[in-house]
């Protein structure tokens, strides 16, 4: 039977919050856009279950209508003026301005009504007064540019006598450029879509923690039975049983029982932590060998797995988006083009030549044109497209634009040791056996231990096991197979009697002291090395040792190497034990480290390290690591680890190999550099476009810059935009 208790989960409410990323003080009930910067909300409440993002379906299937409407708008419109003869000449032009309008309409009305809407809202307050006027954003600019070009083109169908002469092409026409409006709605819909999926993917890592928190537990009753129980029916106090295999459900203390427990999840170390009565245990910890009764001490958001599933959460929302630049500047950017429209239709309204007011209207129009934010808008986006590209050639997966923009900016990196500066897994690293002992050489001593370990299921045994397997030595059948608890096992190979374990149990067997002391000495030395280390008793006569390591992986000291000739101080973060940390730090020559570390505790020394103005990246692979590598400015996550921890990053190494973390850093600046070009291009492109669309040249040269050229050149400037972002493809790592 079971008890069925509220179907809720650590670190979750009953209700979703959506935020927005930029300004996380904007908390809704629903999804929708940010009142400040436009910004679609995000999920703030963490959930176990994928939450739907009714925006990113929207923008979706908004793009894909535009596509099939502005594709064949863009064909009518611009082919006539590449190629000749006119491909088109059959349909007459009349005609073909109503084609462009009906291809046009349900562009701008439909699949961009959201960027009017918004772009409206940055200058329209709310009714109730809740949201300051003018929260001037790149909406404004995409709303403004997007609505005059479209209105322009919608005037020019319906009343073409209200525009000059000298505006008309040979047909006697009035251009529309409808397809500008229809191509900035079409291009932003297609950021839209790439950013809002870039974003759901920052929830992933929190829904892997959730999903890891066992669903049920066993409770123990006064009289005597055991039900199954949901974990959220469990309070402080109860009793619980968890057996061989099973989940630690919650935290809590003990009481009956002892095991070995693999805590890798929260302490990074792949070695069992065997557990006692009053041994503290921790709840979605696996218990492997033995079964244990425990008292729930801590259930619910107050438990360690709750506790960094809300750390992940908080240094998730923390992070602003790199666009908050572009907005910034829009903020000046677009009362200047407003104001110049503006003065640009006065002016030539009151000493313009005749038709005076049909001149104003029209250079007003190319003013607004001209400094649509179409290259503006791409001048980020593009370069961080062109550059994630590159950096999966590379090996390195960017999840976000921040990381991009963050990491060249870092100071220090702080690295995990155990797989990532480690291989991750225990190894068979070193069998030495005593001069004149019964063992005649290290692989007739290996053989023999191994054929014993083969009945036990621990970890190192494990690894002996597949070391003598990789020296290709045929294991022999082992009797009298016993595991003695916290000390080692015995049993009988050939006719020989095998101990393998701790100095205890040789002595329980009888070994001399003498030469036990001796081989205890060089166990020791092995052991502050980092390893673990068996001592090897042959029919009560000391034999040998093994160690089992966690080697260093091949490409660690050269990756240390490079990264400190390229400016980064270096910090090791662990849960190890000290010994082993301090080991592992002297043989890279790694200064600062600190070991035995809890996830929470990792996150609070990087906390700590940003308190004092540092840039901080945080490299890691195990679950343990995804709140530090949440807090940091950059996490840096193994491709060869866990789920958690890639979801937890902003940036993936692909084969784990931190030398790819150079190659990150090189791309981080070559895309900010270029970013900053595109920028600079585009801001210098409406500097010197604007005055000229708004006629300052006609009084000198009696040129005036049509709506036609104003619309080109405005496609022109996003063009080069985009051939300087597709450099980074070519970019040396």
């Amino acid at each position: 039977m079971s008890e069925r208790g509220p179907d809720t989960a650590p670190a979750t409410t009953g209700r979703v919050e959506w935020t927005c990323p930029m300004h996380p003080e904007i908390v809704r009930d629903e999804p929708g856009s940010c009142p400040k910067c436009g910004m679609a909300l995000e999920p703030r409440t963490a959930t176990a279950a994928p939450v739907d993002n009714p925006e990113l379906r929207d923008m979706r299937r908004r793009s894909w209508v535009s596509l099939i409407f502005t594709v064949p708008l863009f064909v009518l419109a611009m082919l006539p003026m590449v190629v000749s003869p006119d491909p088109f000449a059959r349909i007459p032009h009349p005609v073909r301005r109503w084609i462009e309008l009906l291809l046009a309409t349900p562009v701008v009305l439909w699949c961009g009504w959201p960027f009017l809407v918004r772009g409206a809202r940055s200058i329209i307050p709310q009714r109730d007064g809740s949201r300051p006027s003018w929260n001037l954003n790149m909406w404004t600019l995409i709303g403004l540019g997007v609505s005059v070009a479209y209105v322009h083109g919608v005037v020019a169908t319906l009343a073409p006598d209200l525009f000059p002469a000298a505006m008309r092409d040979e047909h006697g026409a009035v251009p529309v450029y409808l397809e500008a409006a229809a191509i900035i709605v079409t291009l932003v819909l297609v950021g839209q879509v790439l950013e809002l999926r870039a974003r759901s993917r920052t929830g992933a890592a929190i829904q892997a923690l959730l999903g890891m928190a066992p669903k049920t537990a066993r409770k123990l009753l006064d009289d005597g039975r055991e039900i199954d129980v949901d974990i959220a029916a469990i309070q402080v106090g109860d009793q619980l049983r968890v057996r061989p295999g099973e989940q630690i459900p919650v935290d809590g203390e003990v009481i009956e029982g002892r095991s070995s427990v693999d805590e890798s999840m929260l302490t990074g170390e792949p070695l069992p932590v065997t557990k006692q009565v009053g041994d503290t245990v921790i709840g979605a910890t696996l218990n492997q060998s033995g079964g244990l009764v425990m008292r729930a001490d801590k259930v619910g958001s107050e438990t360690v797995l709750a506790r960094i599933i809300s750390l992940v959460a908080e240094a998730q929302r923390s992070r602003a988006p790199i666009q908050a630049l572009a907005d910034a500047v829009a903020g000046v950017f677009v009362p200047i083009v407003v104001v110049i429209a503006l003065l640009t239709f006065v002016a030539w309204a009151i000493w313009g030549p005749q038709p005076r007011l049909a001149h104003g209207l029209v250079n007003a129009v190319a003013v607004l044109i001209i400094a649509c934010p179409c290259a503006l808008g791409l001048a980020t986006p593009i370069s961080i497209m062109v550059a994630m590209g590159r950096g999966a050639q590379a090996g390195v997966l960017f999840a976000n634009a921040e990381a991009i923009e963050r990491l060249e900016q870092v100071q220090v990196l702080v690295v995990d040791k155990t797989g990532t500066l480690t291989e991750g897994k225990p190894t068979l690293t070193q069998v030495e056996t005593v001069p004149g002992g019964p063992s005649p050489s290290q692989d007739q001593l290996l053989t023999w231990v191994a054929s014993v370990e083969r009945g036990s299921e621990h970890p190192l045994a494990a690894a002996i096991v597949a070391g003598a397997n990789q020296r290709g030595l045929e294991l022999l059948a082992a009797e009298e197979f016993e595991s003695v608890t916290g000390k080692g096992v015995t049993g009988r190979v050939e006719g020989r009697a095998v101990a393998i374990g701790t100095d205890r149990l040789l002595e329980d067997q009888g070994v001399d002291a003498e030469p036990l002391a001796v081989l205890s000495g060089r166990a020791q030395t092995l052991r502050s090395a980092g390893a673990s280390v068996m001592l090897v008793a042959i029919d009560r006569e000391v034999a040998g040792l093994l160690a089992v390591t966690d080697p260093i992986k091949s490409s660690t000291r050269e990756a240390l190497a490079g990264l400190r000739n390229d400016g980064l101080e270096i910090m090791m973060l662990t849960g190890d034990a000290h010994e082993t940390a301090a080991h592992v730090a002297h043989v890279l020559g790694i200064e600062q480290f600190v070991a035995e570390l809890l996830p929470a505790d990792k996150a609070a020394e990087v906390a700590a390290m940003q308190a004092e103005d540092q840039r901080v990246a945080m490299a890691g692979d195990g679950i343990n690591d995804a709140p530090a590598l949440a807090q940091a400015d950059v996490g840096i996550a193994m491709g060869t680890g866990t789920d958690v921890a890639i979801g937890s990053a902003g940036v993936t190494l692909l084969e784990g190999d931190l030398r790819a973390i150079l190659r990150a850093r090189r791309l981080s600046r070559a895309t900010m550099r270029n970013i900053k070009q595109n920028l600079g291009f585009a801001f210098v492109y409406n500097a010197l476009g604007v005055p000229i669309a708004a006629g300052v040249l006609y009084p000198v040269t009696g040129i005036l810059l049509s709506p036609m050229i104003a619309a080109a050149a405005m496609s022109l400037s996003s063009v080069s935009v985009i051939g300087n972002a597709l450099r980074l493809r070519r970019a040396r790592l």
